[in-house]
């Protein structure tokens, strides 16, 4: 088999004016969707965040690969690795790396062609499922009034719950009680998670409380300030949240301070910011930054770097489960073959795909069922892209004037003068 061309869009997917740390999501979410496709005829497809500095950068790597065995992992890996400049995850909620993306949404269409060309899900070329549907957690936002993109959202749920919450702020506890009640019974989630790091820590904690009074204590709760605080209001905050919050997210910056409250507290933190590289392993085990790691195979590099990590896991006694950003049908099917694949999963995944929900590019989305992706079965990812869907992806992205993801700017333009403050309370 050979790589005989490889096909970049970049595309732009309507999303709602959603807070966090860093400030407020612009009315779309960037995506580059990376086609690769062999001398025989077969795609293979991969998705990664989107910018026109990670999109020259798989321009490059393009030129480097085709004529490649897809089969031949290692080989584009070491040849990506010999392109890739140093970079930084930067102090944005996001990760800001280029060549990571690269790899991952590289090796991910690698992995759907394979699959394909021999007649197996891409699950099994991971060595094979041990479950066959994926949970996934509610995934709530503070938000500003709008729905987001030219496109709207045309569902007929918009007249309540988490649909309507993008038609007006639910910027208390009551609004986003409602959001997780609606979403929980469009999908059937089993847990919660709430976007922290927007408002004061006591509205957030206030909210986390009314989720609790609300869903009882049998639905895990989870909070994610992004970072924003320092280690005395994240101590303070907790102390309310012992025994209510099922894993505390990235409260502080830095695995040091990550550490402080960790011994502050009696309870797991997570982190998809502190330890985010291989780099940062032998300080996560120095100093015990985090009881339970996030993966990203966006952000790792790919499958097979996220397999590493959850050995990782396996051995130094951290809980695994799998972060999130924005994203289409292509990075959920991803993201569902390789939580199937991992035998230590241990918390539900993350997934901001109802917030996307309706805008996908796929001719049949994925399917949930209480809570959990069914891991899909055909070949490959076992999705087919629709083309029609696709190009008119590509046509809002030549439209909407955004080349990268800037919260910042978003914010400005509701609040003028507001900066991104990496601790600001």
């Amino acid at each position: 088999m050979q790589i005989s061309d490889i096909r970049i869009s970049s595309v732009a997917v309507p999303d709602p004016p959603l807070l966090n740390a860093a400030g407020l999501h612009a009315p779309y979410a960037l995506r580059l969707i990376v086609e690769i496709v062999s001398a025989d005829g077969i795609s293979g497809w991969g998705e990664i965040p989107g910018s026109e500095a990670t999109r020259a950068a798989l321009e490059l790597a393009a030129e480097r690969i085709i004529g490649r065995d897809p089969w031949q992992l290692n080989a584009i890996s070491a040849t990506l690795g010999s392109l890739a400049n140093p970079d930084d995850r930067g102090a944005s909620p996001w990760d800001q790396r280029t060549w990571v993306h690269v790899q991952s949404a590289i090796e991910v269409a690698c992995y759907d062609l394979m699959g394909k060309s021999v007649g197996r899900p891409v699950v099994d070329l991971l060595g094979g499922a041990v479950r066959d549907a994926v949970p996934f957690a509610a995934y709530l936002f503070y938000k500003h009034e709008g729905a987001g993109g030219e496109f709207g959202f045309e569902r007929d749920e918009t007249a309540s719950g988490w649909f309507a919450a993008r038609q007006e702020a639910a910027l208390d506890p009551a609004g986003i009680v409602a959001q997780a009640e609606a979403m929980v019974a469009h999908y059937g989630f089993k847990s919660i998670k709430l976007k922290g790091g927007a408002f004061e820590p006591q509205v957030e904690v206030d909210s986390i409380l009314a989720l609790r009074e609300a869903f009882g204590p049998d639905v895990p709760l989870r909070l994610d300030p992004n970072a924003i605080w320092r280690a005395d209001t994240a101590i303070e905050a907790g102390k309310q949240l012992e025994g209510v919050l099922e894993y505390y997210e990235d409260p502080v910056r830095g695995q040091e301070t990550m550490a402080a409250v960790a011994r502050g507290l009696d309870i797991p933190l997570a982190t998809n910011m502190c330890t985010t590289s291989f780099a940062d392993l032998p300080g996560s085990i120095k100093h015990q930054s985090e009881a339970i790691i996030l993966s990203d195979h966006h952000f790792w590099g790919g499958f097979r770097p996220s397999l590493e990590l959850a050995r990782f896991c396996a051995v130094f006694g951290r809980g695994l489960s799998m972060h999130s950003n924005s994203h289409l049908g292509i990075s959920l099917a991803a993201m569902v073959h390789l939580a199937a694949a991992v035998p230590n999963l241990t918390y539900d995944c993350d997934t901001h795909y109802p917030w996307q929900d309706g805008h996908d590019l796929l001719v049949e989305p994925l399917l949930f069922e209480d809570g959990a992706a069914l891991v899909p079965t055909a070949p490959g990812l076992g999705i087919e892209v629709d083309r029609d869907k696709l190009a008119a992806l590509q046509r809002n992205y030549l439209a909407c004037g955004l080349t990268e993801r800037n919260d910042e700017v978003e914010m400005q333009k509701v609040q003028p003068g507001w900066t991104f403050q990496p601790t600001r309370w």
